[in-house]
């Protein structure tokens, strides 16, 4: 009874404040996954223990200053350098769990800080625990749905540990894989890729995913939108069991919530924001159009906006060339982004778009996902997307950084399914309004005269002539015949002529009408000649032929085969002769003409 009362006192003493789960002081150890491997020393007890009690205090108060964290000199000092002051909600409650190595599951709307959220407790880590890499291996491996995604992440990692010497590569489609394998044959720190050539890299052996010690997912909702659930379970398989996950996505379906289950153990759940809600800065507007009149009604709503940056989408990669040719055509410069475009194409438009050298951008789901661009005042849906959460990712484009935004969808009757499963997801109803097609303006006419201007010219005008109610020679009368008259004479008097001079010329024009039906019947006694003399060349290559087969069975081989030559050498020599004569002939009839 005593040797049990003892335990329980023991294990009272060590119960943590935070979780709720007692922990033996002989099994901490560096690596919380390493547990009982070998002895702890005091110094990474008292980390822990410094890291719990932040934890801890952060139900109670929030951060002010990134210098709370107890992040080192080299981050903090670059975290200035890039003006970062005050850290956002989604830092706040990241960045301490992090640094315990317990694994993450972060749930934020986009624009909310995630990148460094990740970034700054790994940079940090990297820091204090240096070791040396081994060939074709990488210490940290996060992965993004898109190139440009993973080429911003890259750079937030470069500017937020310029202080702290690491070692970095890029592993994207679209471009020469030779360089990539380059980069990766000494080992490097951190490694962001896309699920696709990630897994063309370790296929060629180029890369080796056993030394992996953090694995950041990013935007693994998007992930899951386009099939890559696939490719993440095989680059799990390949990871060893004994690392540190972090899991960001602004919306939590059940499939990726199953997803986090198996790849994730105990992990800490942070969410600043319930799941799928949107940016509260953003000013959501619904306009009920017909699906053909969505070009006028975008192109008068750009015009009349007042945008600094735009951002339309489209739900095809067709879809989104033919909204720019529309806007191109009615004079707003605008640019597309896709899938069909080459990663140089792309860098080109966003770079242009972010120096505001473009201010109209046009994207797909796939290839904006990874657009952070400051300073995008209005979101376009012009066509809803049929996927409720992808609402949500595509007007966190705007208003981010704390800024104000405006995103306007245009929906046509089929999309009003959509747009009610929006509405569920996001549980609010977005203010509507209905929009006809904006009309052409219309080429301006030649002014009109004023009315005293007006009536002075009908009074200089020679006054029409009375209508003609005579019957035509049919018996019928015409009405309107008093009016054709007065018409042709108007008409004759403006071009200079009279009924005298148009009879002469009906008169000339009868003759050489009468001229041309002569030479035609002239014409057509030389074809039906000519017809018949090709019935008569018709006749005598037949007889030619039918003596030719006849001197087959008198003659030799030989000699039958050149009779049979000769036979059509003279055939063809007198079809010749004809064509010559028939040439002839029309030559001769065409200078008698």
């Amino acid at each position: 009874m005593r040797d049990a009362a003892r335990g329980s006192l023991k294990r009272a003493a060590c119960r943590s404040p935070l979780n709720d789960v007692w922990l033996a002081p002989s099994l901490f150890t560096d690596n919380p996954f390493h547990a009982g491997v070998s002895t702890p020393t005091a110094t990474a007890v008292r980390s822990r223990i410094a890291r719990r009690r932040l934890i801890a205090r952060l139900k109670d108060s929030s951060l002010t200053s990134f210098l709370e964290f107890g992040l080192a000199e080299p981050i903090t000092r670059a975290l200035a350098e890039e003006k970062y002051t005050v850290p956002t909600p989604i830092q706040i409650q990241t960045i301490p769990v992090a640094l315990s190595r317990r694994d993450v599951i972060g749930i934020a709307q986009t624009g909310t800080g995630k990148t460094a959220a990740f970034a700054l407790p790994i940079l940090h880590q990297l820091f204090t625990e240096r070791r040396q890499m081994e060939r074709k291996a990488c210490r940290v491996l996060v992965l993004c749905p898109t190139r440009e995604l993973a080429g911003q992440v890259l750079d937030s990692f470069k500017a937020y540990g310029r202080h702290v010497r690491i070692s970095s590569a890029l592993a994207i489609g679209g471009v020469p894989m030779g360089r990539q394998v380059r980069s990766l044959m000494n080992g490097i720190d951190v490694l962001v890729a896309t699920p696709g050539r990630l897994l063309d890299l370790v296929r060629s052996n180029a890369l080796r995913l056993g030394q992996v010690e953090f694995l950041v997912l990013d935007e693994a909702d998007r992930m899951l939108d386009m099939g890559f659930i696939h490719d993440i379970r095989q680059i799990v398989a390949k990871l060893p069991a004994q690392r540190q996950t972090l899991f960001f996505s602004a919306t939590m379906p059940a499939a990726i919530a199953e997803l986090a289950s198996k790849m994730l153990r105990d992990p800490a759940r942070v969410a600043v924001s319930p799941a799928a809600s949107t940016v509260e800065r953003v000013e959501q507007r619904l306009i009920h159009v017909d699906r053909n009149a969505k070009p006028s009604i975008l192109a008068d709503l750009l015009k009349r906006e007042p945008v600094n940056r735009a951002l339309i989408f489209t739900r095809t990669k067709r879809g989104a060339d033919k909204v720019v040719r529309g806007l191109v055509k009615a004079g707003i410069a605008a640019e597309a982004i896709h899938g069909n475009k080459s990663q140089n194409q792309r860098d080109r438009v966003l770079l242009a778009f972010r120096k505001g050298d473009v201010r109209t951008l046009v994207a797909t789901d796939i290839a904006a996902r990874g657009i952070d661009v400051d300073g995008i005042s209005h979101v376009v849906n012009f066509d809803m997307p049929n996927i409720p959460e992808t609402y949500v990712h595509r007007i966190g484009r705007t208003a981010r950084a704390g800024a104000d935004g405006v995103a306007i969808s245009l929906c046509d009757g089929e999309e009003k399914a959509y747009l009610r499963d929006i509405e569920k997801l996001i549980r609010m109803t977005i203010p509507a309004k209905r929009m006809q097609a904006v009309p052409q303006q219309e080429t301006p006419h030649a002014p009109q005269h004023a009315p005293q201007e007006a009536a002075q010219d009908l009074q200089t005008q020679p006054a029409a002539r009375p209508q003609s109610n005579q019957p035509h020679r049919n018996g019928s009368l015409r009405p309107h015949d008093g009016a054709r008259k007065q018409h042709g004479h108007q008409h004759r008097q403006q071009n200079g002529t009279s009924p005298g001079q148009n009879q002469q010329h009906s008169r000339k024009d009868g003759e050489r009408s009468h001229q041309h039906r002569q030479h035609s019947r002239q014409d057509g006694a030389p074809r039906d000649q000519n017809q018949q003399h090709n019935r008569q060349d018709g006749e005598r290559r037949h007889q030619h032929q039918q003596h030719s087969r006849q001197d087959q069975h008198k003659r030799p081989p030989d000699a039958a085969r050149d009779a049979t030559r000769e036979a059509d050498g003279n055939i063809a020599g007198v079809a010749f002769l004809n064509r010559d004569a028939k040439s002839k002939r029309n030559s001769d009839r065409r200078w008698s003409r």
